[in-house]
């Protein structure tokens, strides 16, 4: 029998054999035994993070933005040459001053853990995005709106914890005014091709008052307050900036870890 005429014998075998369910045959010789420390990772051992005292407090590898004290984190988002404007009440928070403009970080961010407390203003006033307007923006672009969603309807796409003018929150978690409350928001930047297409979208986790309200939900690009959202030119870090609504939001204890 010549080569050829052997090679094609071969192959009609191999496909009668797997005709015949040879495939699903256990070998002869089995293989060795697993054991519980073939699938243990012991290196690298895993960074060890003190956590706050609370849910609330900083852990030992997280940027402090503001601890009670000053802005001095912050700058003018019209102005970065400039201090942020608004009203500092030592020992507790700042607050907005309308007219002012938005401010923003000084330090700028990609992925990150972001933990801030804020309340309505203390005078309960107007009704639906006039009543404690602002916003938190990652990457100075991804809004997750903050508004006084207590007994106050609006598009759900536009109240509280909702990624603005596109996820509405599972769930509305808003306590009531003159209470805080807190946002903790996990973020995962866009990423970009080389030629500045996107290549994978931003996304976030987001938890109001520890309720889960956004879960792992995906960016259809800037969140821009007319028209569809898509993703602009590509970009890397940028700062995170808070916005002046014209109404006295007030802000407290924001921290923020890079991941």
């Amino acid at each position: 029998m010549n080569r050829v005429y052997f090679t094609i014998f071969l192959c009609f075998l191999g496909i009668q054999l797997f005709a015949q369910g040879y495939p699903n045959t256990p070998p002869a010789i089995s293989p060795m035994p697993m054991k519980p420390e073939m699938t243990e990772i012991w290196d690298p051992e895993v960074t060890t993070v003190t956590p706050g005292k609370t849910n609330s407090d900083a852990p030992s590898d997280a940027i402090v933005l503001f601890d009670g004290r000053d802005l001095s984190q912050w700058v003018s988002k019209s102005n970065p040459q400039k201090s942020a404007p608004w009203k500092v009440y030592e020992g507790s928070h700042f607050e907005v001053e309308p007219g002012t403009g938005d401010i923003q970080t000084k330090m700028k961010f990609g992925d990150c853990q972001l933990h801030i407390e804020w309340s309505a203003p203390d005078v309960v006033e107007s009704q639906g995005q006039g009543r404690g307007n602002s916003g938190v923006f990652l990457q100075d672009r991804y809004e997750v709106q903050i508004l006084d969603s207590y007994q106050n309807r609006t598009y759900a796409n536009g109240q509280a914890g909702s990624i603005y003018k596109e996820h509405p929150p599972l769930v509305n978690a808003m306590r009531s005014p003159n209470e805080w409350n807190t946002y903790d928001i996990i973020y995962r930047a866009p990423r970009f091709k080389a030629n500045g297409q996107i290549d994978q979208p931003a996304s976030m986790t987001v938890l109001h008052n520890g309720v889960l309200i956004q879960n792992h939900v995906i960016l259809s690009g800037l969140t821009l307050y007319i028209g569809l959202h898509q993703y602009g030119s590509a970009h890397g870090e940028d700062v995170i900036s808070l916005q002046d609504h014209g109404n006295r939001t007030q802000f407290r204890n924001i921290w923020i870890r890079r991941l």
